[in-house]
């Protein structure tokens, strides 16, 4: 039984729909040790189109001195696989990269701010309230430009630096950006300390302070082994869209111990188990993350790359 339902159209039903936007490309391979070339990344989403995936991030537009794995961002949006029904997120931090997704072409932009300053400062060179009034500047021109604006809270359910986060803090930023009309806002538990009933209580705060066309996402790192505990939290808090990656690789270079992202295949499966609605086809993507395995010379962290799928 859920405890508050979404008030979207595609919530109700039987069979409500739920959103997947998959992260691999970028939140996943952001930090990891290996550099994947400009090709084989674009191999990986049209992999991840071709499992009927319809929205993907795919590069971030950030100093490639401190993110090296972003540096071919343009390169990437100017290979991407065209009119094939997907959309392709690019993140920014700051109003150059913003110029710079928007020269690229990237008409989804989804713009970062950080729940605590510690940790704003260290990811994006920003105070939170410097963030903001980025955003205040950035969510204009992007709707000006017929771009999605998008933004996400990092560190919503804690930080490396500053500890734990008290949860009107996040309500209070929802709140603010919520003026400007965001066509979602994400709540990411950026280091994977979230648990499920502050998910639950979380989400419903922040639901009662956005009006109801804005819809809210969620973002979780499975570092402490509670990610799908949180997917279902959030579920029963009325949310239906998530993040997840594809083999469930990733982690933030800004934050220390930080694993990787829910499993986009393992988040399928309990979707589908449970009666949600999903074109994604679960066979596929289980084959990509098994791929992106042989692709980085590592098993991935997903569980059902390793046991596949059920009932066979």
């Amino acid at each position: 039984m859920f405890l508050h339902s979404d008030p979207s159209p595609q919530a109700s039903g039987p069979n409500p729909a739920v959103e997947l936007v998959d992260v691999g490309p970028r939140d996943g391979l952001q930090s990891d040790a290996v550099i994947l070339p400009t090709a084989a990344k674009l191999e990986l989403i049209a992999r991840l189109v071709d499992a009927g995936v319809r929205r993907v991030e795919v590069a971030s537009f950030v100093n490639p001195k401190k993110v090296p794995q972003m540096a071919d961002a343009d390169a990437v949006f100017a290979g991407l696989p065209k009119d094939r029904g997907a959309r392709y997120v690019g993140l920014v931090l700051n109003r150059k990269g913003f110029d710079r997704a928007l020269a690229a072409g990237c008409s989804d932009i989804l713009m970062a701010t950080s729940a605590t300053d510690e940790f704003g400062v260290r990811n994006q060179g920003a105070s939170m309230q410097e963030s903001l009034a980025a955003w205040d500047e950035i969510a204009p021109l992007a709707q000006a430009n017929g771009a999605r604006a998008e933004i996400v809270i990092t560190v919503a359910f804690g930080c490396p630096f500053a500890g734990e986060v008290a949860l009107q803090r996040v309500v209070d930023v929802a709140h603010r950006v919520a003026a400007t009309n965001p066509n979602a806002i994400v709540l990411a538990d950026t280091i994977g300390v979230a648990v499920p009933m502050q998910v639950h209580e979380l989400f419903l705060r922040v639901r009662d302070v956005v009006p109801s066309h804005i819809p809210l996402r969620a973002h979780f790192h499975n570092t402490r082994n509670t990610g799908i505990a949180n997917v279902q939290a959030a579920l029963d808090a009325g949310v239906r869209s998530f993040d997840a990656s594809v083999g469930g690789i990733g982690g933030c270079p800004f934050a220390p111990n930080a694993a990787g992202n829910v499993a986009s295949e393992d988040l399928l499966y309990l979707l589908q188990r449970s009666g949600f609605r999903s074109e994604i086809d679960l066979g596929k993507m289980i084959a990509t993350a098994r791929w992106l395995g042989e692709v980085l010379q590592r098993p991935m962290p997903s569980m059902l790359s390793r046991a596949g799928n059920w009932p066979q």
